[in-house]
């Protein structure tokens, strides 16, 4: 993939690295504002984990996309396999806060964000490999998403932690 190959996506992906990185400081400092209290909830270690993971997917994928000279199935496949990767862990994170009582009320919206997060990832990686250059634009909804279950995580983790 060069820029010639995909104009403008360069771009994007540039955007997509700084933001991805902005918001996992800001989990950081959400952790780190919280830790005592973070600590001694059940689960809440955890989802701070699965947060980074999510935001982290953006980073990768991001990074990936600005790889000069490799094909555009070459960027599927790190794609899927950063989507697949993110979906694994996040869904095993949330496997186990099943088993709590107080997580269980909130965690239908958390196992519904790490859809409309990881999958999108998944989705392109597979339609690029295949040849389809539609693929680029599964980027995008993977991105929003994985931008939206992070600042929801982030916000539980900073405000709503302290009720």
């Amino acid at each position: 993939m060069s820029a010639e190959s995909t104009p403008g996506w360069d771009n994007f992906f540039v955007a997509e690295v700084g933001a991805a990185a902005a918001l996992s400081g800001l989990l950081f400092v959400a952790v780190s504002i919280n830790l005592a209290r973070v600590l001694s909830i059940e689960q809440m270690p955890e989802r701070a984990a699965e947060t980074l993971v999510v935001l982290m997917s953006v980073l990768v994928v991001a990074t990936f996309g600005l790889v000069p000279h490799q094909t555009h199935a070459e960027f599927g496949v790190e794609t899927a396999f950063t989507g697949l990767l993110t979906w694994l862990l996040s869904t095993r994170i949330q496997a186990r806060a099943y088993r709590s009582p107080q997580a269980r009320p909130w965690l239908l919206r958390r196992v519904i964000w790490t859809q409309i997060a990881t999958l999108p990832f998944v989705a392109a990686g597979v339609l690029l490999v295949a040849g389809h250059e539609s693929g680029f634009y599964w980027v995008v909804p993977g991105v929003l998403g994985s931008f939206a279950s992070g600042l929801q995580n982030a916000w539980v983790l900073l405000i709503e932690i302290l009720r």
